[in-house]
This record gives C-alpha cells, structure tokens and sequence, in this order.
C-alpha cells in the first residue's frame, strides 16, 4: 500500500483509519491504491491479521425480489449447527453500493462470503480475491467464479423456456420484464430464450421492459398494452412470476381463453403464485438449494482449507402449469 500510494505506511494508516492531519489529495491517493489493490482494512480492533469473525457476508441485491428470501433461508438452515451466522449487505443491483458492502463486511474478517452473481466490478473483484476466506458466488454459472460457485445456468434456462413454447405451437411471442442494464440473471435468460425462438424460425413479436411500480400491476397494465397493440400473439413471457400473475389476472378478466389463445410464462417458481385462478407456467430457480449448498461449501472450506474451489449446476424445473399447452 505505501509503495502503491508513494506515501509512508503511518501515512495510509492515517487515511485508513480516517485519523490525523492528512491533505485531501494524499488521502484521495492512497483510497485510489487501496481500491486498486483490492485491500480492505482490519477492523478487529487488537486482533491478528488471522482472525475471524464467526460470521458469513451474505451480499445480495434486494429483499424486495422474492427470491432471495428463500435463499436467506437456505444458507441459515445448512449454518444453524455450525458456529456460523449470517449477516446480510444489499445492494440494488449497484456496483458501487456493492463495493461499499464488501468493503465493510470485509474489514470485520468473516468466516466466509456468500455473494449474488458473477459480474462484480474490478474493485470488488481485487477485493474478493484476496479475501482470505471461502468466497461463494450464487444464483449463476454462465461465467467465470472468482472461487466456489453455485447456482442454475440462465442462458439454459431461458432456452428451455423458448425451446417448450416452440413445441406447444405457439408462433407469435411477446415478453415482458424489467430493464436489465445491471439483472444480468434476467439479460442471460432472455438471450437464452431469444436464441431458442431463433432456431424455430422465430422472432420476438413485441417487448416491453419497465422499471419501478407494482409488479402484479405492471404485469396487468403492459398485458393489456402490449395486446392492443400486438393483438395476434398468442404467447407471453414474463421474466418474473410477479409481472406473470398480473397478465393473467388481465386476460381472464378480460374472458381470453388462457392457453388456447394466449398462453404465459413466468420464472421463479413463487409461493405466492399459487393461489392464482389457473396455475402459471414457470421454471423453479433452486433458490434454498442454492443457499443452502452455498453455506455447505464455506462449512466445507473452513474444515478443509486445502479443499478445491466448486463449480455446481443445480438444474431448474420447468412447470407447465394450467397456461402453457402440453405436446
């Protein structure tokens, strides 16, 4: 860091610890370095370097996605015998919020960090990489892990989708989800599934992506649009289960005979979709057996330091429901 910083070692120590008579200049020079090199510094006050915390960063994106609920639930399930506890850090999909995060949960040493996808900015990457505990990616496999990972491939999935509306007969597809500047979960299903109509011969028919608002009402409200104004698709995709529900509230309202005139499609596998009048189509994402097999594999780490780093595939079940027509 002072090599890095071209400043004295008391002077990082200062800036780090945000102490003493430091021009802003020096203090924004040693910051860039610290970011840089991926360090983060030690808040275990009178403690080696080696210490730990019996905690286990849990850095993910929302509590509002109901997804990850679950996965909270299934990583506190697999640590409820072990010394180990969960803390949580959010970041709303922001890769500085996510630097932030990581930077704090960091700097107490946990035993282990559980953190949702493979796409991290350079800084969070320095930063996980020489973490000096068990790092776990979640939820994705289409990438490259920083150490163990675990999770469903969204590109096969998207693909499965596609490839089971192409079989059902359905010609003419629409799809409605959230912008995906930064989900890259929901970009790589709908590349996926793009691909998948491709080689039927296919194109998307119509597409809308919001952002904000009530899901279950921005799935009524886009259903209704998209249909005024593309009223010969006979299939919608939804990218999540939400959005889903909402559009088929709207077309049962609206006396549509769902599948045989239009049929639909969620992702997620929710609870809550299944006090719905017909069952909706969708795909489970394995979200406790994601957690779960997560907090195993930093159980795993901690028994056996040597242990080789995980790559693990779960596969995701597609559910036909009452809304997609069987072959």
């Amino acid at each position: 860091m002072s090599e890095a910083s071209g400043v004295s070692e008391m002077t990082v120590s200062r800036v780090l610890r945000n102490k003493g008579d430091v021009s802003e200049a020096t203090r924004e020079r040693v910051r860039e370095a610290a970011k840089a090199l991926g360090y983060v510094p030690n808040k275990i006050a009178g403690a080696l370097a080696s210490s730990r915390v019996n905690l286990v960063a849990v850095v993910i994106p929302s509590f509002k996605n109901l997804v990850f609920p679950e996965v909270l639930s299934g990583i506190s399930e697999a640590l409820e015998d072990s010394e180990l506890q969960p803390v949580v850090g959010l970041t709303d999909y922001l890769p500085e919020k996510e630097e932030k995060v990581l930077f704090e949960m960091l700097s107490w040493r946990p035993s282990g960090v559980i953190v949702a996808g493979l796409e991290h900015s350079e800084a969070s990457r320095a930063m996980l990489a020489r973490a000096d505990c068990p790092v776990v990616e979640i939820m994705d496999t289409d990438g490259e892990p920083i150490d163990n990972c675990v999770g469903i491939s969204h590109r096969r999935a998207g693909r499965i989708m596609g490839e089971s509306i192409v079989e059902a007969g359905y010609r003419r597809v629409g799809f409605i989800g959230t912008k995906m500047p930064l989900d890259y979960r929901a970009r790589k299903r709908f590349e996926g599934f793009t691909r998948a109509l491709a080689k039927a011969g296919l194109e998307i028919a119509d597409s809308e992506f919001y952002s904000g608002g009530s899901a279950l009402a921005k799935g009524r409200e886009l259903t209704q649009a998209m249909l005024s104004r593309t009223p010969d698709l006979d299939f919608i995709y939804y990218s999540n289960d939400m959005i889903g529900a909402g559009g088929l509230i709207h077309l049962l309202d609206q006396g549509i005979d769902v599948p045989g005139q239009v049929g639909l499609a969620g992702f997620n596998g929710v609870d809550l979709i299944d006090g719905l009048p017909q069952r909706l189509a969708t795909m489970d994402a394995c979200r406790r057996q994601i957690g779960e097999r997560a907090a195993r594999l930093v159980l795993a780490r901690q028994e056996d330091p040597s242990a080789e780093a995980v790559k693990e595939e779960l596969t995701p079940t597609l559910s036909t429901g009452e809304t997609l027509l069987r072959t």
